[in-house]
């Protein structure tokens, strides 16, 4: 059965484009244009996976809206961000909200449709792993499989977005060692990334891991440089 998608975005133009675009690689795609739209939609049937615009109509963060609504009902639903508003505060509260990817205008429609793909091939890989089929390797306490994008601390799942993975995989291949800014911008896979990005999302992190156990401390911030994996 084809993957459903579902585009959010008020511009008829764009909508229709991006419809027609991720269309041809096979996937079944509905399209609203505003947030009351989009939730009498949800109501009925949940997609695979949603991009989201964030400015909708007269509603300046509808889009932040309907994000925070969907993972409440789906908590593991991928939903990316597809805007104009590249702001790095934006970013930062796109992700803080759960998201798994945060796209800026304008964009390839190649891109698009290969990123809707890469990210349901994550998606698949963990359902996979939930039912036990995982290639997962350990560091100290940490279980992380590279293929599901899945991590666990003492056997705890933690829900980690696709950027906060990418982070925490480069900071873990080779524990001890400190890693650069540079190196973990790049493993963010986005364009203008600030230190101060890094720093929040490797706050983010933290708090997901010392919400499982209090006295985490793995995660050493060296100072000017970037940061370390440190086996606690």
């Amino acid at each position: 059965m084809a993957k459903s998608i579902v585009i959010v975005e008020d511009d008829e133009d764009q909508r229709t484009n991006y419809i027609d675009a991720i269309s041809k690689k096979g996937y079944t795609v509905r399209g609203f244009a505003s947030r009351d739209d989009a939730l009498r939609g949800f109501d009925i049937a949940l997609p695979d996976l949603v991009i989201l615009d964030i400015i909708l109509g007269d509603e300046v963060d509808a889009g932040f809206e309907l994000c925070r609504d969907l993972l409440g009902r789906a908590p593991s639903l991928p939903v990316i961000f597809l805007t104009e508003r590249i702001a790095e505060i934006d970013k930062i509260s796109g992700l803080r909200l759960g998201a798994w990817d945060y796209l800026p205008k304008p964009i390839s429609l190649d891109y698009l449709s290969e990123k809707i793909s890469s990210l349901l091939r994550i998606h698949e890989a963990r359902n996979q792993a939930q039912q036990g089929v995982s290639d997962a390797k350990l560091v100290g306490d940490m279980s992380i499989d590279q293929e599901a994008l899945l991590v666990s601390w003492k056997d705890q799942p933690i829900n980690l977005s696709g950027t906060e993975f990418r982070m925490l995989a480069k900071l873990v291949r080779v524990p001890g060692h400190a890693v650069s800014y540079d190196t973990l911008m790049n493993a963010t896979m986005q364009s203008l990334v600030t230190n101060n990005t890094i720093n929040t999302h490797m706050r983010n992190i933290r708090k997901k891991f010392e919400a499982i156990d209090p006295d985490f401390k793995c995660i050493k911030s060296e100072y000017g440089f970037g940061y370390r994996w440190s086996s606690q």
